[in-house]
């Protein structure tokens, strides 16, 4: 089997890539912790820059790339393969690198709506097995025929014996339309875990925090807060919530108590198919739209957004034009795009 060599341009740290697999599964496989979300080529969390060398696409065009930074060097790590040794400029990051990723069973202990779309599985982790995360990241659901489905972790790290998961319905979807149909508490669950470098960071001065959620991208802003604020941190958070219907918004009575009890947490809601009949509450808009609504000047915060692309890239855009430093932007972008077929040829140089 032919290997090739990639090394960090920062750092200098090297790894092999084994023919046939992505940059990015070559360095998860030995501990190399690159940016990600995804891993499906459409948020563009693991962009990079070959600063030598060649690489391909096999399975997917390169979404989340413009053409003109593909003409830069620009590429998606989750979805590049090596076509000769690399140099690669990417961060790495510290913080997840001794968290070790497991396969583990759960026997689901609660089946709850939590709204007409949204249910809530609350899932008992084995006695013998520990899942060790940070708030913020996701599980894979192993399924037949090497089929996964990528749910963040609701729950804080500090329910060390259950998980939390919100599983919105989609229409024509097999795995949640099983969930909400045929799946029943007792049956056992098939875990990959944790994944992803959706996390808040300790690593500079606590700057004040904008959290903002599309859907089930409240999910792991949850956890997130609740693990906050089990560790008695009390950064200022204001928490963005957008849906289409007020409805959508299904754990609006926990974030009331959020808020009554920790001055330092705000809460706003954005509701983009508002019902004039009944009076609209909160921003009527899209969610992002509502953030720079409260902030025209984002320079003096940290975000962290989580929700379907189209919200990601969006807010994305927005942010920039009021002042968001992008090294302080974090996100995790939900829907996996659809295979395509397609191969393309990459020439940074």
């Amino acid at each position: 089997m032919s290997e090739f060599q990639v090394r960090l341009a920062g750092n200098g740290t090297t790894f092999t890539v084994r023919t046939g697999e992505s940059v990015l599964d070559a360095a998860l496989r030995q501990g190399v912790m690159l940016p990600y979300s995804c891993k499906n080529g459409t948020c563009g969390s693991c962009k990079g820059t070959l600063v030598d060398g060649e690489v391909h696409y096999p399975f997917h065009p390169p979404l989340a790339l413009e053409r003109h930074e593909i003409a830069d060097g620009k590429t998606l790590l989750c979805q590049a393969e090596p076509l000769e040794d690399l140099v690669v400029e990417a961060r790495e990051i510290e913080a997840i690198r001794d968290i070790e990723i497991r396969r583990m069973p759960a026997r689901v202990m609660e089946k709850a709506l939590l709204a007409p779309n949204v249910m809530k599985l609350t899932l008992k982790l084995p006695a013998a097995q520990r899942l060790q995360f940070l708030a913020g990241q996701y599980i894979e659901v192993l399924l037949a025929g090497g089929k996964r489905r990528a749910f963040s972790i609701a729950s804080p790290p500090s329910r060390e014996s259950e998980i939390e998961l919100h599983v919105r319905h989609v229409d024509g979807g097999d795995f949640t339309g099983w969930v909400f149909n045929e799946l029943k508490e007792s049956d056992i669950l098939r875990l990959e875990g944790p994944l992803g470098t959706f996390f808040v960071r300790h690593d500079i001065e606590d700057r004040p925090m904008i959290m903002m959620g599309g859907g089930t991208g409240f999910a792991p802003l949850k956890s997130m807060i609740e693990d906050l604020l089990a560790h008695d941190d009390r950064r200022p958070i204001h928490l963005f919530w957008g849906a289409r219907t007020p409805g959508e918004l299904y754990q609006e009575g926990l974030i009331r108590e959020w808020t009554r009890d920790h001055p330092h947490i705000r809460y706003s809601s954005a509701i983009s198919e508002p019902d004039d009949e009944r009076g609209q509450k909160g921003f009527a808009g899209f969610v992002h739209e509502a953030v720079v609504d409260a902030y025209p000047d984002l320079s003096a915060h940290d975000v962290y957004m989580s929700g379907p692309p189209a919200m990601i890239d969006a807010a994305k855009q927005a942010f920039a034009k009021h002042g968001v430093d992008m090294d302080r932007l974090f996100y995790d972008s939900f829907e996996f795009g659809a295979d395509v077929p397609v191969r393309i040829l990459a020439r940074p140089h």
